[in-house]
């Protein structure tokens, strides 16, 4: 533990790295240096919970490599210079508005990064780049993750930011597909402490089932787990579900229509046809059925190991098919929705899907973005609309996104780039301007887009902790870079991060009829007054007349910024509630258990039933000292388990002939890895974990600490079909000794 002297503070914030939001206390010296870092024991939703990546949050912070002022690269010499923050926002107003002017606004194309998911300022300040950039050229790490879900949660629910989550404290059954939160912390699933919650929910008496190629530390603390093959997960549901229909186990609780086109579509799947596609036994397959439906209460949760395949959005329909059959949808200890305390935005009319498509291979639309499968053909394809010039923010594409290699190829044909983002990385060394954000502790937070999928509900507030100084903050980073992008430059005078605010204030309340209360808004600044007013016109807010109650013990009437300010731990708002039919958006305003795209991919997944398991696959893994690809320049998260190895069964290796090296070929690519032989991993798969690959990077510990870009091997041509999402695991591989 950290003693605190004369000469430090400690001050209280939300961790940022990854989904669970735990609560942090980081004291920091006289200098502003963080000199230590533990879990907040007074957060009443993560009480006191820290894993490595929160504890090295000062080490992330302080990176003596991470950038601190504006890059600009001389591309006759390939060098770069620091320059000021004017001269930076200047080359950008002078030369993205020309190209426009020349090729068209679709010749600019945007690229977000995860990252973005975790601070004010993605979830503020980057709509207005988008409308600023007014292409239809918008890719994300979505189509790298969770769209598969984001599509059947629209297509189900009638909006894709509605998605259930397992109530994970109450529940007396969990059945867990291609999910791994021991290492991720959770996913689509906020739950900090997630390895406490579930040894809890097997303490008191519940049941954890996990499906996965891999032993992996959640699989291990589970009561049963089941090895699959890779990609075959909508087969096994498809069964559980026929198995429910043909033995009369069903109990919908919910209004719900398509009940009968999914029974005929579950006909084709019973578990004795899908057990060899599988590698699950029929009895088994029976068996997961009737356990489920027996359950007091049940939820079924599957994440990106089943997403980054190619029937993710089968796999994630056919996750709440079972919920709704079991009687377990909008059900404490089922699968619930949460209530979010910031007011976000409000869907009038139902999801759509494909409302446009893209260029060259008409890769359909969704939530308003293309594949980012498909980035590297919009680039290098000649014609009309030919991406010429890319914005990414916080993202690093060419280790993240399938065929990684020839993305880079394609960044290196960019008539003008930029990036916002804190390393010269393997992505932004192609970029002509960098322009990097703050230090995580020069930055407010608030997580807009996690706490919609909390297994609670809660809400936290964190003041920036180090003074930004003469900088820019990342929100105003991106307020003027929308200025550039459209050729503009700040009102003299005028906070361009004021303007911005100012007009999305005044068009709110003036929707809510409140324009007249503009006054009463509380902050030390517009984005302060922003967050205010969502929280006051949110579901426990003080102006919103339905507002549910604070149940926290010391919290009166409905909530502001000010409650927060006065409860730095967080508020805890209480168990999830049932939220049915209130949450739909669907035309029925029912439950759409059967929307035409899913069932008409059905075909295709059952075209499939019959093909053969031959030769080696690939799969990805996750690692608890990693995420993504920006967390490998920290000496304490490199080495140990956290190394870039290919897991492969013994037997395999032996039948293989694999030595201390093995070469791995796809149909994308070809790699030498490390060989970590291992009984963890079913026979005929190989594991790469993702993010690695900095053998030419600029960062001295990620290149020490190199390994390979798992993404030479995937293959950008295959995604999953309705939401275009990358295919990373269940790749067709050869492996050959070294």
């Amino acid at each position: 533990m950290t003693r605190v002297t004369d000469d430090t503070r400690t001050r209280l914030r939300t961790c940022p790295l990854c989904e669970a939001v735990c609560g942090l206390e980081i004291t920091l010296s006289a200098e502003n240096r963080v000199v230590g870092v533990r879990g907040d024991r007074e957060d009443p939703f993560s009480r006191g919970f820290l894993c490595p990546k929160g504890a090295s949050l000062g080490r992330l912070d302080e990176d003596p490599e991470r950038l601190s002022e504006p890059m600009i690269r001389d591309r006759a010499t390939d060098t770069w210079h620091a320059a000021s923050w004017e001269e930076a926002f200047d080359l950008i107003a002078e030369r993205l508005p020309a190209l426009v002017a020349e090729h068209g606004r679709q010749a600019t194309a945007l690229y977000l990064g995860n990252p973005n998911a975790h601070t004010v300022a993605g979830a503020l300040y980057l709509p207005p780049l988008i409308r600023a950039l007014s292409t239809r050229n918008v890719y994300s790490a979505s189509t790298a993750d969770q769209m598969p879900k984001q599509v059947a949660s629209g297509l189900m629910f009638g909006d894709p930011l509605t998605v259930p989550v397992p109530d994970l404290d109450r529940t007396d059954h969990l059945l867990m597909l291609g999910a791994n939160p021991l290492e991720s912390n959770g996913s689509l699933c906020t739950a900090p402490d997630y390895p406490g919650r579930l040894k809890a929910l097997r303490q008191r008496g519940g049941r954890l089932v996990v499906v996965d190629p891999r032993r992996t530390r959640t699989a291990k603390l589970a009561d049963e787990h089941l090895f699959i093959r890779p990609g075959s997960d909508a087969y096994l549901l498809f069964a559980i579900v026929h198995t429910l229909f043909a033995e009369n186990l069903t109990a919908v609780r919910v209004e719900a229509e398509g009940i009968e086109e999914v029974r005929t579509a579950a006909t084709a799947f019973p578990p004795e046809r899908v057990a060899e596609r599988t590698g699950i036994p029929a009895e088994t397959i029976v068996r997961l059925a009737r356990e489920l439906a027996a359950a007091p209460t049940a939820a079924v949760y599957a994440r990106i190991g089943t997403c980054t395949a190619e029937f993710g959005t089968l796999t994630q329909w056919l996750v709440d098919v079972l919920n709704v059959l079991t009687g377990n949808l909008d059900r404490p200890g089922g699968a619930m929705f949460a209530t979010a305390a910031a007011l976000g935005i409000v869907r009038t009319r139902p999801f759509r899907l494909g409302r446009w498509t893209s260029r060259v291979r008409q890769a359909p639309e969704a939530m308003g973005e293309f594949p980012v499968a498909t980035l590297a053909d919009e680039i290098r394809t000649p014609g009309e609309g030919r991406v010429r010039a890319l914005v990414t923010v916080a993202g690093n594409p060419v280790l993240s996104a399938p065929s990684g290699a020839r993305l880079g190829e394609a960044l290196a044909e960019l008539e003008f780039m930029v990036s916002v983002d804190r390393y010269l990385n393997e992505t932004t060394r192609h970029a002509d301007v960098i322009l990097p954000p703050p230090r995580t502790l020069q930055s407010a937070h608030y997580d807009f887009a996690l706490l919609n999928f909390a297994v609670r509900n809660y809400a936290r507030y964190s003041r920036p902790l180090v003074p930004l100084g003469d900088r820019p903050s990342e929100s105003e980073i991106l307020a003027r870079l929308a200025l550039a992008a459209s050729g503009q430059q700040p009102e003299p005078g005028r906070d361009p991060l004021a303007a911005v605010d100012e007009l999305i204030i005044a068009g709110t309340l003036h929707k809510a009829g409140l324009l007249d209360r503009r006054a009463e808004l509380l902050g030390d600044n517009s984005t302060e007054q922003r967050i205010d007013m969502m929280l006051r016109l949110g579901p426990y807010g003080e102006w919103n007349p339905e507002a549910q109650p604070v149940e926290q013990a010391g919290v009166s009437g409905g909530l502001n910024l000010q409650v927060l300010l006065d409860h730095p731990h967080g508020i805890d708002l209480g168990p999830l509630r049932p939220r049915l039919p209130g949450v739909l958006r669907t035309a029925s305003q029912r439950v759409e258990l059967a929307p035409r795209p899913l069932l008409d991919d059905v075909e295709r997944l059952r075209a499939r039933l019959t093909e053969q398991a031959t030769g080696m696959v690939l799969i990805g893994r996750r690692q608890l000292r990693s995420n993504n690809s920006w967390m490998h320049n920290v000496p304490s998260l490199v080495g140990g388990s956290n190394t870039c190895t290919l897991h492969v069964h013994p037997d395999d290796a032996e039948r293989l002939g694999l030595g201390a090296e093995a070469v791995v070929k796809s149909a994308a690519g070809i790699l030498t890895v490390p060989v970590e032989p291992t009984e963890e991993i079913m026979p005929g798969v190989v594991s790469l974990p993702h993010g690695w690959g900095h053998s030419d990077s600029a960062q001295s510990v990620a290149r020490a600490h190199a390994g390979v870009n798992a993404n030479v091997l995937t293959d950008d041509s295959i995604v999953d079909a309705p939401s275009g999402n990358a295919v990373f695991n269940g790749v067709p591989v050869t492996v050959t000794p070294a």
